[in-house]
């Protein structure tokens, strides 16, 4: 095949030969329009996102002390012993497992925010379809084939790729590492960023390296597109030029894939690229069994990875306060779903719905928010956590107080109106939110046979009332309006719901809070 109609006949193949390096020719017409694609927002905020692939288990992550002869109750096999919980300062409730040492250190200095019970209203259970609602933002069942980071970021650079980079962004937008670019970056139309889907792309890359071509007729081909590839693409070279602005780097866990990941956007944020979300991926934790090991139940798998996380998280912190750019950057984890609260047979746990995430960083304000995870005395394999805060309350957080987008565009971008949270402070776009401690949802008589009576305070706004059954499916919207500030009654008819455990869910604007409720014969 002549070189020309090779070129001509592969270039949809490019992207993915160049292990997820997007290449794009610009015309001098291109490059006359840069000045006019200006970003909607001025800052120089970066939001990392770490992915927890699997389903990690909230349960053995954060130790619910508060209740721990019942959580022993329901994972006798792998429950973590209370000596072994590594405490957490200003709270006796619960504990982190204790090979989160790092992660444990970053809260007790203030910069690890634990949110408790987060989900969404009818949880998935399919890793692939729990995956697409996490990256997509979207309702368990409805489908959108855009991420809200792709949103977000669409949002901000108009019209992207088409006159891109240019004067006002010559950095990629958002960039991803460990794997193809996912759901979470995709646009309305385009994928709004760049892969480099292993780190050694990314060493090959800055040191001027090429990937051996494979000993084919098409070979020669190969190499010459990568050759025009390194010479053409504009991002590969201010990526190399923020890397080689980095001489020296903390030094970071070995063998340990997510700090191999974290290390490059580290430098990348050190040499100061100005993209906007940075994305990672760590695997492994779909641990239905052999979660721990059968001797000691802090060691095995899951102890292995929590280790990893920790590990990775704390040398990342570490590395952007040596090189002075840690007032920059906030992190999060998310996994698709938790697990079961009662363990199996196999020394493992099942796909579950609730789960807390970590969100650190220099400006995050540090502490626990929401309430100990409430585990009854007795628990069937079916059961779940109910979630306290949905997934989407932190990403418009974060979107609206950390990356400064105006609350006109939120809703747009996030598809519905969701509370803000309290998660970053004051010198970042927006004032935090303080949450009341009092309790704002009971029900009267509790238990109940039939029917009960739900008393809740509002501060006024929107106003959201849910039923939840122990699965963590919400089974019923009560009230869903704006109301004047007061405190109002509704009765919940149970119908022919079976006895057993349900929860009240209150959302009030930036507050919510769960009760729970005994449904008797």
């Amino acid at each position: 095949m002549k070189r020309r109609d090779f070129l001509r006949n592969s270039g949809v193949l490019i992207p993915s030969l160049l292990g997820g390096l997007s290449v794009k020719a610009f015309s001098v017409e291109d490059l006359l329009m840069q000045g006019m694609f200006l970003p909607t927002t001025e800052t120089d905020h970066v939001l990392v996102i770490i992915q927890l692939s699997g389903g990690n288990d909230g349960l053995n992550t954060v130790i619910p002390l508060e209740y721990y002869s019942n959580y022993t109750n329901a994972r006798s096999n792998i429950a973590i012993p209370q000596q072994s919980v590594l405490s957490l300062s200003g709270t006796q409730k619960v504990g982190l497992h204790p090979a989160m040492t790092g992660l444990q250190n970053m809260f007790n200095d203030g910069r690890v925010k634990l949110v408790h019970s987060v989900g969404y209203p009818q949880p998935n259970f399919s890793h692939f379809r729990a995956t697409d609602i996490w990256m997509s933002g979207s309702d368990s069942n409805t489908t959108v084939n855009s991420g809200w980071a792709g949103r977000y970021l669409n949002y901000e650079y108009p019209n992207f790729p088409n006159g891109y980079p240019n004067a006002s962004m010559r950095d990629p937008l958002a960039i991803q590492i460990g794997s193809i670019t996912s759901l979470t970056l995709q646009g309305p139309a385009v994928s709004m960023g760049m892969s480099i889907s292993n780190t050694n792309n990314f060493y090959n890359l800055i040191n001027g390296v090429q990937d051996p071509a494979p000993e084919t007729p098409a070979g020669k081909e190969l190499k010459f597109v990568r050759m025009v590839a390194q010479q053409t693409q504009q991002y590969a070279a201010v990526i190399k030029d923020a890397a080689s602005k980095i001489t020296q780097q903390v030094t970071y866990p070995t063998n340990n894939s997510l700090a191999d990941q974290l290390k490059i956007v580290a430098r990348l944020i050190g040499g100061g690229l100005q993209t906007r979300i940075y994305m990672v991926n760590y695997g492994g934790f779909d641990t239905h069994s052999a979660q721990v090991d059968s001797t000691d139940n802090t060691t095995g798998n899951h102890a292995r990875l929590l280790k990893n996380v920790s590990d990775a998280i704390k040398a990342f912190e570490d590395d952007l306060k040596f090189m002075k750019v840690d007032d920059r950057v906030t992190g999060m984890t998310f996994s698709e779903f938790g697990r079961r609260i009662k363990s199996n047979g196999s020394i493992g746990t099942d796909h579950g719905s609730a789960a807390p995430m970590f969100i650190f960083g220099k400006n995050v304000i540090g502490g626990v928010l929401g309430d100990t995870p409430n585990i009854a005395a007795s628990v069937s394999v079916n059961d779940n956590l109910p979630f306290q805060y949905d997934f989407r309350s932190v990403y418009a957080t974060l979107l609206s107080n950390w990356l400064c987008v105006d609350e006109k565009d939120l809703q747009q971008i996030m598809l519905k109106n969701f509370q803000m949270l309290p998660l970053v402070s004051t010198v970042s776009c927006k004032k935090p939110i303080n949450l009341s401690g009092e309790t704002l949802i009971s029900n009267y008589p509790n238990p109940f046979t039939s029917s009960t009576v739900i008393t809740f305070k509002t501060s006024g706004g929107h106003t959201l009332v849910q039923i939840m059954d122990t699965s963590g499916k919400v089974i019923a919207n009560l009230v869903d309006k704006n109301y004047t500030a007061g405190n109002y009654t509704i009765v919940f008819d149970s119908g022919n719901l079976p006895t057993g455990v349900y929860y009240a869910r209150l959302q009030n604007m930036a507050t919510q809070q769960v009760h729970t409720m005994l449904k008797a014969r």
